[in-house]
């Protein structure tokens, strides 16, 4: 079962982007953001893609560490990692580009450790490398700001108790946005990641796939859209099937 305190390392073929191979236990320490896109999938161009950008330049980078994940399950053959690379030089993109290790089977390794069930996907992870949250579809830029903010103030090696703390005041000071927005939270581009509601504004989700998600967390507040945080248990069930936006590309 999927453990959020000590989760996986990622499963990376290729990094682009930086000298280096990062990986959680090296990048111990600091808030690790961590997106997980197509380049085909408008809500990763639209969205995702562009708030890294910005947290990477907003956040000290011996703080908060800013990764993009390549993980490619539909149209592979357009997700090469040539590109990946030309896409890089395009956008101008400054933050390190990991390419997610297929592994025969129909999702590749990290998409599948972490049970992502499409793009775009963002998990945070707090200074101890345990797994705060886990999005799928567009969050709000202040929302994210907020939470990365919230565990870099937590102490490098603060008891599990502080964590807990920091997950309560989030959860009495941030909106959450299905009360916020009632049951409708779809503009124009459905996410397809059968959570039942989107948090797309403008642009579609790619995905939707139909495994399940049995986290027993013990750690956080949750808005219905997976989140990791410390102190109730959360299941998550996902149907599978596509959003049928025209410009999408999710399977139905």
């Amino acid at each position: 079962m999927f453990n959020p305190e000590a989760p996986p390392e990622f499963s990376i073929s290729r990094w682009l982007n930086t000298e280096g191979a990062p990986t959680l236990k090296e990048l111990a320490g600091k808030v690790v953001v961590l997106g997980a896109f197509q380049l085909h999938c408008p809500g990763s161009s639209r969205h995702l893609l562009p708030q890294l950008a910005r947290l990477n330049q907003q956040f000290a980078s011996d703080e908060v560490a800013v990764i993009g994940l390549n993980t490619v399950f539909e149209e592979a053959d357009k997700q090469k990692t040539s590109d990946v690379e030309e896409f890089i030089a395009a956008n101008q993109i400054g933050y390190p580009v990991a390419v997610d290790k297929v592994n025969g089977g129909p999702l590749p390794e990290t998409m599948e450790a972490y049970g992502m069930q499409g793009t775009p996907t963002l998990l945070l992870f707090d200074r101890q490398g345990r797994l705060r949250r886990h999005y799928l579809g567009q969050v709000d830029d202040i929302r994210i700001a907020a939470e990365i903010m919230a565990m870099a103030i937590e102490a490098r090696d603060a008891p599990r108790d502080a964590a807990i703390a920091v997950e309560r005041r989030l959860a009495s000071v941030l909106v959450d946005p299905e009360e916020h927005h009632h049951h409708d939270h779809d503009h124009a581009g459905g996410c397809c990641g059968g959570h039942g509601h989107s948090h797309d504004h403008g642009g579609g989700c790619c995905g939707g796939h139909g495994h399940d998600h049995d986290h027993d967390h013990g750690h956080g507040h949750g808005h219905g859209h997976h989140h990791h945080g410390h102190s109730h248990e959360h299941q998550h069930a996902a149907a599978g099937g596509g959003c049928g936006s025209p410009d999408c590309g999710c399977k139905s």
